[in-house]
């Protein structure tokens, strides 16, 4: 394996290679020493929402998931990018209740339901469209939650000067020993400051996640708490037909993975004590996450028959609008 190609997505159809995706991806341990890679691991990325669950220490280790009674199940909706599915949005209908909030002290804006059956029975009941349906609100409920109980005000918490979006960028910065100040800056889909990054990089900070023993009790005990929800409660963390879901529900706790936009994808193997992150380079989710199938393959982390199921449910293949299956997308290392 020539570690400078990335790994090939092909989207075949009939007996042609129709399109072509590449994805850099690497994998390392707690202490950044390389265990496999494709690609370019310095390569500068924005990890989107894959970084949740970074993002989600500070609400752990402040006490606020304590003081406002966070069940495990809703740290996984603030690590989540969910489907706004009624579980999902009745979850945090609950939690804003608790800490004194409404659905308009959300910043991140409303979008419709990523699940169609979600989206279409809100347009034939007439339902309101809310940020609570946005599917980082559960993200943002983590930051007004911390914030609350710091004593914060929370008009301006997508603010970069605001001491929560601090906390989430000085979480990502100690676990990933990244220095912020020669790397990109933007904001995200749902208003919160976004900061840049290598792939390396992001690949440490999740290793971390998966083998917090560097840490003090703390953190530790926060990252395994937020680690142990996600697997625990996969459906929070995205949702029906979703390749988060699926994934993690097939494979029983064997890693945690969370998506993020633009084809970047978060892997956190607890039991190896390995982190993998993946971007496609076009930006196609559909490339990861085949190409996450894959990887987990090449570190013998799933079973081919647990991968078989997971095709089963998530099916790389390309259908036409009668349903017959023409094409499939395949991983080429």
């Amino acid at each position: 394996m020539k570690k400078n190609i990335p790994i090939r997505i092909e989207v075949t159809r009939g007996n042609l290679v129709e399109s072509i995706h590449h994805v850099h991806a690497i994998v390392v341990d707690s202490i950044g020493t390389v265990v496999a890679r494709w690609g370019n691991p310095e390569l500068q990325i924005f990890p989107r929402s894959s970084i949740k669950p970074i993002q989600a220490l500070p609400l752990v280790e402040s006490g606020a998931v304590e003081h406002f009674s966070i069940t495990e199940e809703e740290i996984a909706l603030v690590c989540a990018s969910h489907s706004s599915q009624p579980r999902h949005v009745k979850a945090i209908r609950a939690l804003l209740k608790r800490l004194g909030c409404s659905e308009q002290d959300l910043k991140c804006g409303p979008h419709w339901p990523i699940d169609e059956e979600t989206k279409n029975a809100m347009l034939q009941s007439g339902q309101i469209l809310s940020p609570i349906h946005n599917n980082c609100s559960g993200k943002h409920s983590g930051f007004l939650a911390t914030s609350r109980y710091m004593g914060e005000g929370i008009q301006d918490y997508l603010s970069i000067n605001h001491p929560s979006q601090k906390r989430a960028r000085r979480a990502i910065a100690l676990m990933s020993d990244c220095d912020f100040t020669s790397m990109g800056q933007g904001v995200d889909g749902c208003g919160i400051p976004v900061y840049g990054m290598t792939l390396s990089a992001m690949a440490l900070g999740l290793a971390r996640m998966a083998d917090p023993s560097r840490f003090d009790s703390i953190r530790e005990t926060a990252i395994k708490k937020i680690v142990t929800s996600m697997a625990k409660y996969p459906f929070m963390v995205a949702g029906y037909k979703r390749f988060d879901t699926i994934a993690m529900t097939e494979c029983k706790g064997l890693f945690v993975c969370k998506s993020g936009a633009e084809g970047v994808y978060a892997v956190i193997l607890p039991t190896l004590g390995f982190g993998a992150a993946l971007k496609a380079e076009d930006g196609a989710s559909r490339a990861t996450e085949v190409a996450v199938t894959a990887v987990l393959n090449h570190l013998c982390v799933v079973e081919r028959s647990i991968a078989e199921r997971i095709n089963c449910h998530f099916p790389p293949s390309i259908k036409n609008t009668k349903g017959e299956v023409v094409g499939y997308i395949r991983a080429c290392f």
